[in-house]
């Protein structure tokens, strides 16, 4: 049975850096992109970051570039979303996904979101 666990969320002030996890387990992701959403209230989701597991190609959605980092430890199955500069509107419910290289997100698995509050 394939999970993602997510955790790290929290409430934090403007200004302040925060890590989320995500543990993957039940199957192999070597072919997999990983990936970290959010959704803010009242809002559609949105797309974060996503890096594939082998070849570490990352994307950034541009509201985060420059302030967001993605990583991934292979020994661990564990990627990463570092959270720096952090704003009142980045606060969501984050999400880590994996798809198959070229697949649709929607298609992948999902875990169950972790809450990131930030006050201003």
């Amino acid at each position: 049975q394939v999970q993602l666990v997510e955790s790290g969320g929290g409430l934090v002030q403007a200004g302040d850096s925060l890590r989320l996890s995500c543990a993957a387990s039940g199957r192999t992701f070597s072919s997999h992109m990983m990936g970290w959403f959010r959704q803010a209230l009242g809002k559609e989701r949105e797309f974060v970051a996503s890096i594939s597991w082998s070849d570490y190609y990352i994307y950034y959605a541009d509201s985060v570039k420059g302030r967001f980092i993605i990583s991934r430890d292979k020994a661990k199955n564990t990627f990463y979303l570092q959270m720096n500069s952090l704003k009142p509107e980045d606060t969501a419910v984050y999400y880590c996904a994996a798809t198959l290289r070229g697949g649709k997100w929607y298609e992948g698995y999902w875990g169950q979101g972790t809450q990131v509050t930030v006050s201003s």
